[in-house]
């Protein structure tokens, strides 16, 4: 029994083997981040099946107006992981304690923002980006239910970085397989059973993480021998949430530089027909389940580094970033063959349509090489940000996403134009993106050797 209770308590990951360690506490995240791809992965295999290629491609056509809006919760969940994993592993427990304290607050706060802004501007953002007449409706469907039930989702992600800060990744886990057995399960009911369409997939969505949000307020409730939460944690405290904000809002930035990239690449997306659109919906879903391996030894080496420079264990920061890049590296390259090899029948399980399965599976083979340059991409940027230097990454965001991708996927396209293709080529798409990824793995080496990185701990 105490050995089960081990497995949901905060772990220390200052102390035995790196690599074990980063293994350890990577898994679950792994297991949840897949299962967070799951709940997106489900909404189109649901809507692909029951409702047809053009509600695929509204879901793909609103996602990055949902992402550019979610970039607050991005920056607090970014600035509160750091700020944990720091606290926790220099044993602050005062300040560990109004560290989570203030980013519920603040959580709390931004919530109320985006379910006001996000209704009101969701129909002419789809306009301003020439989203087809044919599925704007459902589009804005979509957006709407999401913003209005946006504090599930929020609380969700940021109470699980708090949770992963003190080295527990298994609640988290827990708590989304939970989540998204509830999600599928509504998803066929409201779709299936009650024809809600595009609808019906947001609201399932929005229900199941709420539920998740509650399951995290629980679980950190009876945490009470890591830190202290009451309502005097709970107070706006202006010293901690300073330090949250700048600490989170390279990483916010980050994010919405990658959306509003996202955002005009989806323009010229749009511009090549529900064809393309629905293509590079089938492409993201099978990429984000490529990419979680990245993603979550990224998050991974960000909580390892947190508690280490925390603690001032700098020289185990070294050992366990060359751990976890080999790992990473070794984890990309098996899902970059196993993509090449069985990629058709993963596009096949969203769409019956054979053109539609051709042509994405066409796109992803330009793709496949560029996750091994994300894991390195991701494994160094953890450090960094885990260290307190969420700037540099930020900065290595900006030149890869829009230095490099908006240009290098608008200049083929014009390169590429003909009687066939009066738009240009839809492969500078990927192309653009597959470009940005190894910019970005040479970019992060240099700066992650270059160190400056290691005075940036926030502990006093």
């Amino acid at each position: 029994m105490a050995k089960f209770k081990e497995l949901f308590a905060a772990k220390d990951l200052t102390e035995g083997p790196p690599w074990k360690r980063i293994i350890e506490f990577a898994i679950p995240m792994l297991i949840g981040n897949i299962a967070q791809q799951f709940y997106n992965t489900a909404d189109s295999i649901i809507v692909g099946k029951y409702i047809g290629d053009n509600a695929l491609a509204a879901v793909g056509s609103a996602s990055p107006i949902l992402n550019l809006l979610l970039v607050l919760f991005v920056g607090i969940s970014v600035g509160a992981g750091i700020m944990v994993s720091q606290y926790f592993g220099a044993k602050e427990r005062e300040k560990l304690s109004r560290t989570i304290g203030t980013c519920i607050t603040l959580t709390a706060i931004s919530s109320a923002i985006i379910m006001i802004i996000g209704p009101i501007v969701t129909r002419p953002l789809l306009s301003f980006l020439n989203t087809p007449n044919s599925i704007i409706n459902w589009s804005t469907d979509y957006l709407v239910i999401f913003f209005v039930g946006i504090a599930g989702l929020a609380y969700y992600n940021i109470l699980a970085g708090v949770l992963r800060g003190l080295g527990d990744s298994i609640s988290a886990l827990v708590f989304l397989l939970i989540s998204t057995a509830l999600n599928v399960g509504l998803d066929i009911l409201f779709v299936a059973r009650f024809n809600m369409g595009v609808p019906g997939v947001a609201l399932a969505t929005v229900i199941a993480q709420s539920i998740s949000a509650i399951l995290c307020v629980i679980k950190l409730m009876n945490m009470k021998s890591s830190f202290t939460l009451n309502w005097e944690m709970l107070k706006l405290n202006k010293e901690y949430s300073f330090k949250l904000i700048k600490l989170g809002l390279p990483s916010g930035l980050t994010q919405a530089i990658f959306s509003l990239a996202m955002i005009v690449v989806q323009s010229l997306t749009n511009s090549f027909g529900e064809m393309v659109i629905a293509a590079n919906v089938i492409i993201m879903r099978v990429d984000g389940f490529a990419m979680m391996p990245n993603f979550s030894f990224g998050s991974a080496m960000t909580t390892y580094t947190g508690q280490n420079v925390g603690a001032k264990k700098y020289d185990r920061v070294e050992k366990g970033t060359k751990d976890g890049i080999k790992i990473a590296v070794g984890v990309s390259t098996t899902i970059t063959i196993l993509i090449l090899i069985f990629g058709k029948h993963l596009m096949g399980v969203f769409t019956n349509t054979k053109e539609l399965v051709d042509l994405s599976m066409h796109m992803m083979r330009i793709l496949a090489v560029g996750y091994i340059a994300m894991a390195i991409t991701q494994c160094l940027s953890g450090v960094m940000r885990g260290a307190g230097d969420t700037i540099t990454p930020m900065w290595i965001s900006l030149i890869t996403t829009v230095v490099i991708r908006v240009p290098v996927a608008y200049g083929i396209a014009y390169l590429t134009r003909s009687a066939k293709y009066p738009t240009g080529r839809p492969e500078s798409i990927f192309i653009s993106l597959l470009t940005s990824w190894v910019m970005g793995a040479i970019i992060n080496t240099i700066f992650y050797k270059k160190g400056n990185w290691r005075e940036k701990a926030i502990i006093d």
